[in-house]
């Protein structure tokens, strides 16, 4: 029997020691910002999947059949959609998120009980109270399963590991709870106070109400989505015919166009609002022509027979050829040199712009002869009130020029920098700044874009000869068919506001 020896120890040790061990390559870690980089954009991009595949819900409210969704927005808001009628925009809270609420359709059964029991009227406010609340909350519930889905299972698919995954999903979840409570501290009920119409919508305003309506009666909504729901059933129908703006007598209705610039294009636009708004008194601030030329006095012609009467400021593309032309017109009331007209039951005064710009060069003048310009504007503002006759709506091209009028009218119009604004001044003359009605003229095809074609309505009280409210017009330029419509209320209108007193008396 053979024996087998055992190898010594120190020759294994010494066997083990040459054998080759395995090489361990060091693989570069992504940074820590890196990484956290990329799990916010997973977590962003699987919550926003989530929400565009499962996060709406489809809710009755009232009569009408409706989807709500929530979306990613940079500003938030809610938009109402009324197909294929437009849709109405609200301000009603600043988050990254904005409420979508899709009008499908109106219930024929729901709709035609109304028709049949008008009595029932009166309680839809609250039913629709009722179902917009039931659908928010249905809707946050499953856009908390949609978002925390999709990031875990984005986050699943990225990175393989259930704890990354799980991860993902908590983030999401804390981040729809932080625009949750941002949405929440930022909401604002009087934004239906302040709606943007866009499409055929934009007509919206002609049945939401009248100047007095809107300041006496608008607070009736302030139930916020609710009971602004329940009035799209009317828009259906009353859209559908454009019908016009209903005359109020407490009411004075001014359409402040300015900036043509030989668009012809404009008067028909005006025309048409003059028509369906009953504009009492057109008022243009200046620029109408583009070079001021004989030639193009022709152009002017359709101003006499707008359906109201127009007053003018010339611009620095106005020339005086064209001012002496717009003078012997019939239905046109120029304004020069602090001089004064009562019209439509206002009073106006204005100045014409110091500057002749048609070569679009720099002005000699410059700032310092728009402010004088301003300033003797303004000192004839100050001789009307000695006279007893004060002035209701001062009137220049340039803002230069009326800021100078501030503390000697209630409110000054101007144009020039085609963008529209409205601004208190220091002493309390509101200054309305039109944009271009004429979208820019010929320089509209020199841009990329166009320019978009903007003019306003301004309703003032008949006996106070104050501004009750505005709606700033605006339709795309050249080539472009969109139109919007945003209503706006000074703050001393909305409801519960404390009133304040302007400059100048509240009677002639």
């Amino acid at each position: 029997m053979l024996r087998v020896r055992k190898a010594p120890r120190i020759l294994v040790r010494h066997y083990r020691s040459r054998r080759p061990r395995p090489v361990v390559e060091l693989v570069a870690q992504p940074h820590p910002y890196t990484r956290a980089l990329g799990l916010v954009a997973v977590v962003l991009l699987g919550a926003w999947l989530g929400l565009l595949i499962v996060g709406n819900v489809r809710a009755p409210v009232g009569p009408m059949d409706t989807t709500m969704t929530l979306r990613p927005s940079l500003t938030g808001g809610t938009k109402i959609n009324v197909s294929p009628l437009g849709a109405l925009e609200l301000r009603s809270h600043t988050a990254p998120l904005r409420l979508d609420v899709d009008v499908d359709q109106l219930d024929p059964v729901r709709s035609q009980a109304l028709v049949d029991h008008p009595e029932r009227l009166s309680g839809l406010q609250d039913e629709v109270a009722e179902d917009v609340g039931a659908g928010t909350l249905d809707l946050a519930v499953r856009s908390v399963v949609a978002v925390v889905s999709g990031a875990t299972a984005l986050g699943l698919a990225v990175y393989r590991r259930p704890r990354r995954a799980l991860a993902a999903g908590g983030l999401a979840l804390a981040l729809l709870a932080a625009c949750g409570a941002t949405a929440f501290a930022t909401w604002n009920p009087k934004s239906v106070l302040e709606p943007k119409f866009s499409g055929l919508l934009s007509s919206a305003p002609s049945v939401v109400g009248n100047a007095r309506s809107i300041v006496s009666e608008f607070d009736v909504y302030q139930k916020e989505l609710a009971r602004l729901v329940t009035n799209v059933t009317k828009l259906y129908d009353a859209t559908s015919t454009l019908p016009a703006y209903a005359p109020d007598p407490s009411t004075i209705r001014v359409l402040h166009v300015s900036d043509i610039h030989l668009n012809p294009a404009s008067w028909k636009i005006i025309a048409s609002l003059v028509q369906q708004y009953r504009i009492d008194v057109i008022v243009d601030s200046g620029d109408t022509m583009d070079h001021g030329s004989a030639a193009e006095n022709g152009f002017l012609d359709p101003a006499a027979d707008l359906g109201a009467p127009y007053v003018w400021v010339r611009g620095n593309h106005d020339s005086r050829t064209t001012q002496e032309y717009l003078e012997r017109m019939k239905n046109v009331h120029v304004l020069d040199d602090g001089r004064a007209v009562s019209v439509a039951g206002l009073r106006f005064a204005g100045i014409g712009d110091p500057q002749f710009t048609p070569d679009r060069s720099t002005e000699v003048g410059g700032a310092r002869s728009e402010e004088l310009a301003g300033a003797r504007l303004a000192s004839a503002l100050r001789d009307q009130e000695a006279a007893g006759t004060p002035v209701d709506i001062a009137v220049a091209h340039n803002p230069t020029a009326a800021r100078e009028t501030d503390g000697d009218v209630p409110l000054v119009l101007a144009g020039h920098v085609h963008h529209q604004e409205m601004e208190v001044m220091r002493y309390g003359t509101r200054l309305r700044i039109e944009g271009s009605t004429g979208g820019s003229g010929l320089r509209a095809v020199e841009g990329k874009n166009p320019d978009p074609i903007e003019t306003s309505i301004l309703y003032l009280d008949r006996d106070t000869r104050r501004l009750q409210a505005w709606d700033e017009i605006r339709l795309g330029g050249l080539g472009l068919t969109t139109a919007e419509v945003s209503r706006h209320l000074p703050k001393e209108n909305q409801p519960g506001a404390r009133s304040t007193v302007s400059p100048s008396a509240t009677s002639p």
